[in-house]
């Protein structure tokens, strides 16, 4: 049913009676109300009940739960029995229930503004029964309708004469009961019950149907039988012993209708007459139920009702050997989860340790191995080893923690038959979804009080928001776990452990085939286990067709924006959207694309990527929650062929938001090697001329997003005229309208038949845009895979400068950026001057006075506490500065009042690191003196030496008889002088590693504005390998690559001899700069010998 066809593109009706039950089912997986009323375009019709049934019937369970909950959200009844017309047995249907989750305010809740949010077939409700005894003039069903709509909202829950095709007679669904659920908001204007209520509804005469007439009465607290006349009939009622629970509604117009038999009868009776219309009928039996709910009735669970079935010899559709024993295997893991442990996050400490503070440590590491922040003036191949050997003992501090008791059960689980597997990760869902609504409900209240009660106790409020964060549990985590349990692994040189984890990623692929998502990025942690990721993509590929071309499509937005329901009512799939959990981080779920459909769309898969909400709550717990925003952002744009921007509400301030993280992200990316397309959908916007009338907004804001991008492509110096649909392949018309999710007021509003054409029409949009797209620009699964290595790989270079709330408070920002610089340009020349006035004092101390070395500690010290009032009292200025431009009116400052703080310890900032390099300055000059000193001693000294060796010389010779000849004089001067240099003490100069002093500044002095510098130091050889052999100018690079790429239209010989004159000339360019690099070099070393 998820897979992508033609007949999507097509209207809403079935031309054939066989293509009736696909073309419903398709109308019900994008939730759309009017699903029921699809007729074929054939003569015969059928009733919507027989086609529900039949649909149910030849569905596996999996597909019927799927569709129970789109059912519900259209306010739909869903089978509770459904009949069997070969078995001539009806079975209880609690499995194709269990994900039907509602949220409701009981009116004793309204006064706290609380909810209740359970799972339906888990509540505790008493239960109403509508049935049919013989014949019956009234309209049961739409009786019942008006009996659970308000003035305002007016629903077809249950199917009746009057609807499409409702009066065409039934053929399978006779002895079907249906149920639907009223379920009150808190408010007295239009709740029709204050409490919530189950409502059953049997088809055809109980008579008939006996059986589920006794589950009914077994089950309900109150049954209401129509009927127009008793006579022989009762003595069924009387059966079940219920006439304080029983009530009779009778229309006393009907021929049939006695009066002295209803009464005879003791139970309720409730009669339509001539002055009573359908509405007064309807409020009689409205004030009967509130009666009933008042009395304490007798309450249920679904879940109960397995028990009546079973005495009854009715079946239930989990009694299934394998569901019961995946569900064996689910409760092994989470029952430990409900008795041993009361605390969510002591539960993942202790069973899911892998993916907690030791992953993070790894995630920080391998940002750190890239950025090199924390280096220092240590040797960078040194601190690369360092932080290498930090993640080897991490993932051996991960692999001594073992594998835990819950995840052995739960591997054994996935390693189980597909259809075992596909069970138990659904017991698996519905378990820890029920577990983590009951203990997150709470804590989101003490979150919510404490938030409104004291608000400065950020503290307390932080500890809180991370409980809730350490007490959100899902499959997810397990199988987040599980590519720890891989990383951690495969990373280690044992080939048997290696072994046991081998099959995971096969299993992990096989689960994406089968339209289970996949975790790609780790909210919590802000990282991807690459190794796992690429194993599983690989292995995807593997069970794939080799050549399969896939296209990646995804969402990305504010949170609560509607994403994940957007993409859920278009592709049919089920992102997580409302489980009372704070999921994290980006899922991907594989799409099939139907073969006849795959030459028209270019692709064999589509890859649907969600993620969480930008600038959620949970982000808070973050320090560096921007950075998580712009990775999380980027990663998603650079992967998918189509991005969604959702926006709620016509907000194009969220809109810019998001896209200028983007658009500054990329515009730093190196050679990321395709464009990405947007398409912009507002949603909640339900004006018909929406469309229209926005355009000149669409417009005004084209206009600021380029304008956007050209102030960051002038900050990234990637040039002055790039325009944002330069680097996003954008236009006006880009941008889809969809009304709101809900027609009326939810908990019992449908689905909007607006909302679900909408989406409709924007999936077409979506796939007519893959069908004009090249098929050569679709990708395989292991270019996908290359792609995600090496677009994260640019991400963790990335330093997202890029962070505000929206253009305006750019602007501000970087006006007071630019008055900041100016204030400490004016800071820096001045300590500058004043440097170079002290330097100069220690450069000339000792000439007028005396030369003693010790003197020039004290000398230092003065100076120093001299540095130390210039710092202070220009340090002084640039917070009055700070100070005094935050008091005017103009320019926007209100906006950036919340980066006050910033500036102020920036500037103390600039202050300690101008202190440091003072101190060393005058350090040095004060060094430089002392040595200067000692080598004007040591000259003394080896004069002295030398001239009292030469006269001993001259002395020693003077008597000689025989006086010697030049030669030989010269001989005994050599001899005498190389013996006496060799006795001098003379310590030269210590040798230095240029090489890595090199790195080690380009490292510091590029590293905060170009990461391309930074990525290729990461991969460079060490610097001294490099200029052993001439420079040559390849094609390659980068003026060379951009001057080609502006001769694609113009591929002529004219246009290839271009180039190669452009590659002539910049190779003279480079040899000149090279020659003339040299000779200052050697200039600078002969002068530096020639120095006396």
């Amino acid at each position: 049913m998820l897979a992508v066809d033609g007949q999507m593109l097509e209207d809403n009706h079935a031309p054939t009676l066989q293509s009736l039950p696909l073309c419903f089912l398709k109308e019900l997986m994008r939730v759309n109300v009017s699903a029921r009323d699809v007729q074929s375009d054939d003569e015969d019709l059928i009733n919507p009940l027989d086609l529900t049934t039949a649909l149910f019937l030849c569905s596996d369970s999996f597909l019927q739960q799927d569709m129970a909950l789109k059912m519900t959200m259209c306010q739909f009844s869903v089978p509770l029995l459904l009949p069997n017309c070969d078995t001539e047995q009806s079975m209880l249907m609690l499995w194709a229930m269990r994900d039907i989750v509602k949220k409701y305010r009981p009116h004793s809740m309204k006064d706290q503004k609380g909810y209740v949010e359970k799972s339906i077939v888990l509540t505790e409700l008493p239960m109403v029964s509508f049935l049919r005894l013989g014949n019956s003039t009234l309209s049961k069903s739409q009786l019942l309708n008006d009996v659970l709509s308000c003035s305002q909202q007016n629903y077809n829950t249950f199917v009746h004469s009057n609807m499409p095709a409702g009066n065409i007679p039934r053929t399978i669904s006779d002895g079907l009961v249906e149920i639907s659920w009223y379920l009150p908001s808190g408010n007295p204007n239009i709740d029709v019950f204050t409490e919530p209520v189950a409502v059953a509804n049997l088809r055809g005469d109980i008579q008939d149907f006996q059986t589920q007439f006794s589950f009914l009465c077994e089950t309900s607290a109150a049954v209401f039988v129509f009927c127009d006349d008793l006579g022989s009939d009762s003595s069924i009622l009387n059966l079940q012993k219920m006439k304080d629970r029983l009530f009779i509604v009778c229309n006393s117009e009907a021929k049939s209708y006695d009066a002295a038999t209803f009464e005879k009868h003791s139970g309720v009776i409730i009669r339509k007459d001539r002055q009573i219309n359908n509405a007064q009928l309807a409020k009689k039996l409205r004030s009967a139920v509130t009666d009933i709910m008042k009395a304490n009735p007798h309450k249920t669970k679904v879940e109960e009702m397995r028990v009546v079935a079973h005495e009854l010899g009715i079946p239930v559709d989990e009694d299934d050997d394998i569901c019961l024993r995946a569900k064996e295997r689910a409760d092994t893991i989470t029952d430990e989860i409900t008795d041993k442990i009361t605390c969510r996050s002591s539960y993942k400490d202790s069973q899911l340790p892998l993916q907690g503070e030791t992953w993070k440590s790894l995630t920080a590491l391998e940002k750190e191995e890239v950025k090199l922040k924390k280096a220092g003036d240590k040797d960078i191949e040194m601190y690369k080893s360092e932080l290498k050997q930090e993640k080897y003992e991490l993932r051996k501090k991960q692999l001594s923690l073992g594998i835990s008791d819950s995840m052995k059960h739960f591997v054994d689980g996935l390693r189980t038959s597909k259809e075992e597997r596909s069970y138990f990760l659904k017991w698996m869902k519905l378990n820890l979804d029920n577990l983590s609504r009951a203990h997150l409900s709470s804590l989101r209240e003490k979150y919510k009080e404490l938030c409104q009660s004291t608000p400065n106790k950020k503290d307390l409020i932080a500890d809180l928001d991370k409980q809730i964060s350490n007490s959100s549990l899902g499959t997810e985590h397990f199988l987040r776990e599980v590519g720890q349990m891989y990383e951690a692994t495969m990373s280690s040189e044992s080939n048997e452990t290696q072994q046991q984890v081998q099959g995971l990623p096969s299993i992990c692929a096989q689960l994406m085939l089968d339209g289970f998502p996949l975790e790609l990025m780790d909210g919590d942690a802000s990282n991807i286990p690459m190794k796992w990721i690429s194993d599983v993509l690989q292995e995807l590929h593997f069970l794939t067709m080799s050549n399969s071309k896939i296209r990646v499509v995804s969402v990305l937005g504010v949170q609560s924006s509607g994403k994940s329901t957007l993409l859920n009512t278009m592709f049919g799939v089920q992102f997580a959207v409302s489980s009372g959990r704070c999921t994290r981080g980006a899922f991907m779920q594989l799409i099939k694309v139907e073969e006849e459909f795959r030459g028209k769309l270019k692709c064999d898969f589509i890859m649907v990527i969600d993620s969480e909400g930008l600038k959620g709550l949970q982000s808070t717990r973050l320090t560096d929650n921007y950075q998580h925003d712009n990775e999380l952002a980027t990663l998603l744009v650079g992967l998918s062929d189509i991005s969604i921007v959702n926006i709620a509400m016509e907000n194009s301030t969220d809109m810019k938001d998001t896209m200028q993280i983007v658009a500054h992200a990329f515009l730093r990316m190196k050679e990321l090697g395709k464009k990405p397309r947007c398409q912009f959908v507002h949603q909640n916007v339900g004006d018909i001329s929406s469309h229209d009338k926005n355009l000149w907004d669409r417009k005004r804001l084209l206009e600021q997003l380029n304008e956007m991008t050209t102030l960051a492509s002038r900050m990234e110096n990637t040039g002055d005229d790039t325009k944002f649909t330069d680097i996003i392949d954008y236009s006006l018309e880009d941008t889809c309208y969809i009304p709101g999710l809900w027609h009326g007021s939810p908990p019992m509003a449908p689905v909007n038949v607006g909302y679900s054409e909408a989406v409709a029409n924007f999936k077409k949009k979506l796939i007519n845009v893959f069908k004009k797209e090249e098929a050569s620009n679709t990708q395989t699964i292991p270019e996908l895979q290359s792609e995600i290595i090496r677009l994260w790989t640019s991400i963790k270079y990335e330093n997202f400068i890029f962070s505000f709330r929206n253009s305006i408070v750019a602007e501000a920002y970087s006006k007071l950026c630019v008055e900041f610089d100016r204030w400490e340009r004016a800071f820096q020349k001045h300590m500058y001057t004043w440097l170079i006035k002290a330097e100069t004092r220690v450069a000339n101390y000792g000439i007028k006075g005396s030369r003693q070395e010790s003197a020039l500690d004290d000398l230092l010290n003065s100076i120093e506490s001299e540095a130390r009032e210039e710092l202070d009292k220009e340090g002084e200025k640039i917070l009055n500065n700070v100070t005094s431009y935050y008091n005017r009116e103009e320019g926007n400052v209100g906006l950036v009042e919340k980066y006050r703080s910033d500036f102020i310890t920036s500037a103390k900032s600039q202050k300690n690191v101008t202190d440091s390099v003072v101190r060393k300055k005058l350090h040095f000059a004060v060094d430089i003196k002392k040595c200067t000193i000692q080598v004007d001693e040591i000259k003394k000294n080896n004069r002295v030496t030398l001239d009292k060796k030469v006269s001993d010389l001259v002395e020693n010779f003077r008597g000689f008889d025989n006086p010697l000849n030049n030669q030989q004089l010269e001989e005994e001067f050599d001899k005498m002088w190389n013996k006496t240099i060799g006795e001098l003490s003379f310590r030269g100069l210590e040798k230095q590693n240029i090489a890595s002093n090199i790195y080690q500044q380009l490292h510091q002095n590029m590293g905060k504005g170009c990461t391309t510098v930074l990525e290729m130091l990461e991969k460079a050889v060490p610097l001294e390998k490099y200029g052993l052999e001439e420079f040559q100018v390849k094609s390659g690079h980068n003026v060379v690559k951009k001057f080609v790429k502006g001769l694609k239209k113009r591929l002529d010989k004219s246009a290839y001899q271009s180039q190669k004159a452009l590659q002539h000339k910049t190779q003279m360019m480079a040899n000149g700069i090279i020659e003339h690099s040299r000779r200052f070099v050697t200039n600078k070393v002969e002068c530096n010998v020639r120095l006396p």
